[in-house]
């Protein structure tokens, strides 16, 4: 079962994340990537769609050109889990 984090969780996890920013009407975190074509913005969606796949956990994501902007958020529990931790992360990583 996943669980809902709770704000002091939320805190604690932003400060490992690399830019990720909580949205003000909902909870829910986000992050723009840039990369320098398109080729590689669909590269790492590539890559993270790989990964959420095998995870069962999807994000929310916008593309245009050589910008990829995500929000991930737990909808079963009506917020953030560890699920979105995790795949911010992964994110950070594969846009390295």
């Amino acid at each position: 079962m996943t669980e809902k984090l709770s704000a002091e969780e939320i805190a604690a996890a932003l400060a490992t994340l690399d830019g990720w920013e909580r949205l003000p009407d909902r909870e829910a975190i986000r992050k723009s990537f840039r990369f320098s074509t398109f080729n590689e913005a669909f590269a790492f969606m590539t890559r993270v769609a790989l990964k959420a796949e095998k995870m069962d956990h999807h994000p929310e994501w916008f593309n245009v050109y050589n910008r990829v902007d995500v929000t991930l958020a737990t909808h079963d529990v009506g917020g953030l889990s560890g699920k979105d931790v995790t795949l911010a992360a992964f994110m950070d990583k594969a846009a390295g």
